[in-house]
């Protein structure tokens, strides 16, 4: 799996290395039990600092999609990917909220925007 990241984005580099990371597992190119680079390997390959790495496998780790191990390094979770739970439905709600509210906004209908979160559901887990 390839990581690209945007420097001159807005979403900080450890979120978006965070959701690349999320997006190879949902699509399959990340299986369980896979190993990652190291956090110092992985900082060299892609040019930033160790400690947004670290900040990424940590917020991964607490979520449940990959385990750090002392001898085995870094994995993605080899037993099962965390389930939905009332918390993580809550975040999720929280996060849409807004960029639902500026689609209606923008006059989309619903059927408009339930169209693009399922191609780009089919995207993810069915990549080319």
């Amino acid at each position: 799996m390839i990581i690209q990241l945007d420097l001159q984005s807005e979403t900080p580099i450890y979120a978006q290395l965070v959701n690349q990371i999320m997006e190879g597992i949902a699509s399959g190119q990340l299986k369980p039990g896979d190993p990652l680079p190291s956090v110092r390997s992985l900082a060299a390959d892609i040019g930033i600092n160790l400690h947004t790495v670290n900040k990424a496998y940590t917020l991964l780790k607490a979520d449940g999609f990959i385990q750090i191990h002392r001898q085995k390094g870094v994995v993605i979770q080899p037993d099962s990917m965390p389930g939905v739970t009332k918390e993580y439905e809550e975040k999720l709600q929280q996060e849409l909220r807004p960029i639902i509210a500026e689609a209606i906004c923008r006059t989309m209908s619903v059927e408009q925007l339930q169209e693009i979160v399922s191609e780009m559901y089919q995207q993810i887990k069915n990549p080319k």
